[in-house]
């Protein structure tokens, strides 16, 4: 993502905002509330977000180039991701973490960021559908996920697009979000090269250009398929093998013939649609059925000293 798509970017998402926002005079009363997390915010993304709002006004040289950029190895980079990652890189350093490649990726290229949120189950799209995927459902309740229903957490990253490919264009980390008057919900965003600066925004978060968000907590599940990669095609792969439709030897984390396969004959022995994809039927149905297993068989149990 280089410089030369600055001024699309920052003009569309403006034209967003300014669209959906509307201003406040100082003697109007409070018109938003601050949502509360739905869940216990982690110390290290406290970190993260006092290290992000300690880079406020933080940007560009007269050359174009950020501390973002030349840290990551392109000073002339378009420096969204690079600002996000130094971020997390500069949390480790200080309190001794290890966030970078664990809980965030370390990225610079188009795609890459949200791609590895996906690969990781750590992912929720807008829409409610990730594409070369399929689509979503919350773990906990096993509910579909509909559009715009997901309010992200504070520490997810919210990825944008503004291509009729769908490919990633922008990414911000989420700082918290508010309701108002009316019930509309914003997304409090920090983010880098806005448009050549560290600065706070606010995003609808119906706003069309939002993709989705790679989460704090696994909290959502997606369809699997031949094709797909990642550490839930390998939990997928664990759950076939404890059962006995896989072998233990093809846990890759590809999704391939013998995984398809074996999904299939999982699906044959439940009764569900023999497809050979691993929607939100087949996946809960292992979910539930390998929990049984255990439960029928203490030996298997591991004991912790």
């Amino acid at each position: 993502m280089k410089k030369a798509y600055r001024t699309i970017l920052a003009c569309v998402l403006a034209i967003g905002l300014i669209l959906s926002i509307v201003p406040v005079s100082a003697s109007d009363e409070p018109t938003e509330e601050i949502l509360p997390p739905a869940y216990p915010v982690f110390d290290y993304v406290e970190h993260l977000l006092e290290t992000a709002r300690g880079e406020l006004g933080e940007g560009e040289d007269a050359h174009g180039n950020t501390k973002y950029g030349i840290w990551a190895g392109d000073p002339d980079a378009e420096w969204c991701a690079e600002f996000l990652c130094w971020c997390v890189d500069h949390v480790d350093q200080e309190y001794g973490t290890n966030l970078l490649k664990t809980v965030y990726p370390r990225y610079s290229s188009t795609n890459v960021g949200r791609d590895w949120f996906i690969r990781n189950g750590r992912y929720v799209s807008r829409k409610g559908n990730v594409p070369d995927w399929g689509s979503q459902w919350y773990l906990e309740s096993r509910q579909k996920i509909e559009k715009n229903s997901y309010i992200p957490q504070p520490g997810d990253w919210m990825f944008f697009s503004v291509y009729s490919s769908g490919d990633t264009s922008h990414v911000a980390m989420v700082e918290y979000t508010s309701r108002d008057k009316d019930g509309k919900v914003a997304v409090h965003v920090i983010e880098g090269n806005n448009p050549d600066k560290v600065a706070r925004n606010i995003y609808p978060i119906d706003n069309w250009a939002i993709l989705g968000y790679g989460t704090v907590r696994k909290l959502a599940g997606v369809t699997l398929r031949p094709g797909n990669e990642g550490d839930i095609v390998k939990n997928l792969q664990e759950q076939l093998v404890i059962l006995g439709y896989l072998q233990e030897q093809y846990i890759t984390g590809k999704y391939a013939t013998l995984t398809a396969d074996a999904v299939r004959a999982y699906q044959r022995d439940h009764g569900i649609q023999e497809t050979g994809i691993a929607g939100q039927e087949t996946q809960t149905s292992l979910e539930d059925v390998v929990r049984q297993f255990y439960i029928d068989h203490p030996e298997l149990w591991s004991v912790e000293n």
